[in-house]
């Protein structure tokens, strides 16, 4: 009876090892996930990675589906403004760190203001969705955002999607 028990504390910690250790997912560079302890969301995103696509990010988009957004990719991590000039949809933006922590959220931004939001120092990604749905999902400073720019050193790593 004693070994039973011992074999069955040695699962449990074993499975809690297991799932102490960052997941690796396939993922794509046309989605992003965000990992919280309310769950997860998957988004599908334009990328912005060089300067024209970030100066221009989302502005005169009239409407965007529930799930999409813009991910803003910057070479390294810096301290980043964004604005809201010509856009015309109040969005979130979620500033995060290069190995995927979201450090801050600016909620409802709003449509045409030139009034800078700061997303804080050591920024390396920004996501922009809908306003008010990261409130809506539960997306908190401290949660995980996965997807392939993030590199091998993530939280979240993404692992290459195997050709069959």
């Amino acid at each position: 009876m004693g070994d039973r028990r011992q074999v069955k504390c040695f699962v449990a910690a074993f499975t809690l090892l297991l799932s102490a250790q960052p997941l690796l997912a396939e993922c794509a560079d046309d989605k992003v996930t965000v990992i919280g302890d309310w769950g997860e969301a998957n988004f599908n995103v334009e990328v912005a990675d060089d300067f024209q696509e970030r100066a221009r990010g989302l502005m005169f988009v009239e409407e965007m589906p529930t799930l999409s957004g813009m991910l803003f990719v910057y070479e390294g991590p810096q301290a980043v403004n964004f604005w809201m000039k010509n856009t015309l949809i109040p969005l979130d933006m979620i500033f995060t760190a290069p190995d995927g922590e979201i450090l801050s959220i600016h909620e409802n931004a709003i449509p045409g203001d030139t009034t800078p939001i700061p997303g804080g120092n050591g920024v390396q990604m920004v996501l922009e969705i809908n306003g008010g749905l990261a409130s809506r999902l539960g997306i908190e400073v401290g949660d995980v955002m996965q997807h392939p720019s993030f590199g091998p050193d993530a939280i979240r790593p993404c692992v290459e999607k195997s050709e069959s």
